[in-house]
């Protein structure tokens, strides 16, 4: 008769406990997206994704759709993206909820506040994009472009356009997060980060002309956030590690 592992079951435990916490985040994330079809609708979703560049274009000038179920498939694909970014919060709780029983008491103080405000800043990130940015950029680019040139975007490409500016928005905003995390782990101290401060606003540039248009604009738009961000990241830093820091640490 066989006698079954304590450390396997324990994993196996694990497993189990991870799978569930996946299929809890995946139907969040279906609600979200079942709630969205219904309303405001796909089509609805993309009219208002697409708003800042149609405003760009001139008077009665639309975007065109190359591929034959591109009209259907790219508002879906909107909508499943917005389904995820809005259900973020829910998949960062399950991402939590998982990895909590594991953790000390001062260490669940601070990787609760880094899952909220994670989450607040992506979609802080991705708002800033769409609002600010979008506009701005298409507006430029509109001024410089040729009359003799009839502008219509394709709906594929300006999805691509949009969700990968998005998500350059939404990972640049994470960076008081990665801030914290490196201070926390004694990696780097908030000192030698505020020496590194001219190398980390080259790094901002570098980083914003890579990712973004090649235009003063989007670069600038990005770069000076990013700054910004990494100057908050530095002043909230002392007080993460003072909450999360444990009793003999201290001592």
């Amino acid at each position: 008769m066989t006698t079954s592992n304590p450390g396997e079951e324990t994993f196996i435990s694990h497993l189990i406990e991870l799978r569930d916490r996946l299929v809890k985040a995946s139907i969040g994330i279906a609600l979200v997206c079942i709630v969205l079809m219904i309303w405001p609708g796909p089509s609805h979703i993309y009219d208002f994704i697409a708003e800042p560049m149609i405003r760009s274009l001139p008077t009665g000038s639309k975007m065109i759709a190359t591929g034959v179920i591109s009209p259907f498939l790219v508002p879906m694909k909107v909508t499943l993206v917005i389904a995820i970014i809005l259900s973020l919060p829910w998949v960062l709780y399950q991402l939590w909820a998982f990895v909590a029983p594991g953790l000390y008491a001062h260490e669940k103080r601070l990787i609760a506040p880094l899952v909220i405000s994670s989450s607040l800043l992506f979609m802080a990130g991705v708002a800033f994009c769409y609002f600010l940015v979008f506009g701005r950029v298409f507006q430029f680019i509109a001024e410089f472009s040729p009359t003799s040139i009839a502008v219509m975007p394709d709906i594929e490409n300006y999805l691509d356009f949009v969700m990968s500016m998005c998500l350059a928005f939404g990972a640049t905003f994470e960076v008081p997060v990665v801030v914290v995390i490196l201070v926390r782990m004694g990696l780097v101290s908030v000192a030698k980060l505020k020496e590194i401060r001219p190398y980390a606003i080259v790094g901002a540039f570098v980083i914003a002309a890579i990712v973004t248009p090649p235009d003063a604009v989007s670069m600038f738009s990005l770069a000076i956030p990013m700054c910004l961000l990494f100057e908050l990241g530095l002043l909230v830093a002392p007080m993460f590690v003072r909450i999360s820091t444990a009793p003999e640490e201290k001592a």
